[in-house]
């Protein structure tokens, strides 16, 4: 784990232990060929190490389980039902390549070129949803229509914002594999999620994630986007940074102390980078002393994070 993640999760945790909410762990392993193994024990062990602790887990269980995604199959199907009976799925059998040729916007969330109305089947033969889904290889994928209204939300570090929500986005691949949007919208809604904190960089995909949630009939939670941490280049950190991984700062001698320290002042809950505990910095959260701006960590990052006292 990045020092990027590991500083979402802080904000998350310090959220939730200043309120006296319930901290959840949820693997989310839905796309086989991307999961790394042992990456999931890795992610515990570092947040442990941090200082972070949960409530439910995998291992030891809560109201909701199963907390492992790939184990969820069932919950999904019901949803995509209950999105079917709504009037708010259709098939498609058009690949990204498709997609890509024919349109020049921007691309989505997902990477993937906006689906146009114009490529919306006009009307659906009766069945075609029970054919689908029976059938052991479809031919098609399973796309949300989504609403031409904008979706307006609050974000807690970002303020009010306007999200438009082009384009109509998978939620089963023809290949079976559920997709991200749908399996983490139903996973919050049943768990009873009531404050979703994750990277800005994932802010794109709050407005489609609200119009599922009211499609399902769900209440919608409170969204917190934290600003991204950038390496020195001014690139976002990925699996390609390895020198700011956790891991790579324990070995280094850093104490969870000092890092935590280091990440408190770089949200703006501390005035400078001194060490503390994630417990210790409970009563100095507040959302309003978020900072909006990125953090660029300098060249000597982990031989400053290894001075703080």
């Amino acid at each position: 784990m990045h020092v990027g993640n590991a500083r979402t999760a802080l904000v998350a945790w310090l959220s939730i232990r200043s309120r006296g909410g319930s901290f959840v762990w949820r693997i989310e392993d839905l796309d086989p060929p991307r999961i790394v193994a042992g990456s999931a024990e890795e992610h515990i062990s570092d947040l442990a190490w941090l200082g972070l602790d949960w409530d439910e887990d995998p291992q030891s269980g809560g109201p909701f389980a199963p907390y492992v995604q790939s184990e969820r199959g069932e919950v999904y199907e019901a949803a995509l039902r209950v999105l079917h009976d709504a009037g708010r799925l259709f098939p498609c059998t058009l690949s990204r390549k498709d997609l890509a040729s024919m349109s020049s916007a921007p691309h989505g969330p997902d990477e993937e070129a906006p689906y146009p109305v114009s490529a919306r089947p006009s009307q659906l033969e009766d069945g075609w949803y029970e054919r689908l889904r029976s059938d052991p290889a479809p031919a098609a994928a399973l796309r949300f229509r989504v609403s031409d209204e904008p979706v307006a939300f609050v974000d807690r570090v970002y303020g009010p914002i306007a999200d438009p929500v082009a384009g109509d986005f998978v939620l089963k691949r023809r290949d079976g594999l559920y997709a991200y949007q749908l399996a983490v919208v139903v996973d919050d809604w049943l768990m009873r999620i009531d404050e979703v904190v994750r990277g800005a960089d994932l802010i794109g995909s709050t407005g489609r994630q609200i119009q599922l949630l009211e499609a399902l009939g769900a209440r919608r939670p409170v969204h917190a986007h934290v600003p991204v941490v950038r390496n020195a280049a001014g690139e976002k950190l990925s699996k390609r940074d390895r020198a700011i991984t956790l891991a790579s700062l324990r070995e280094a001698g850093v104490r969870a102390e000092q890092l935590v320290g280091y990440l408190a002042w770089s949200l703006g809950l501390i005035d400078r980078p001194v060490a503390a505990s994630a417990q210790e910095l409970i009563e100095a959260f507040a959302w309003s002393r978020i900072r909006r701006e990125d953090t660029r960590l300098p060249e000597d990052f982990v031989e400053r994070v290894r001075l703080i006292k």
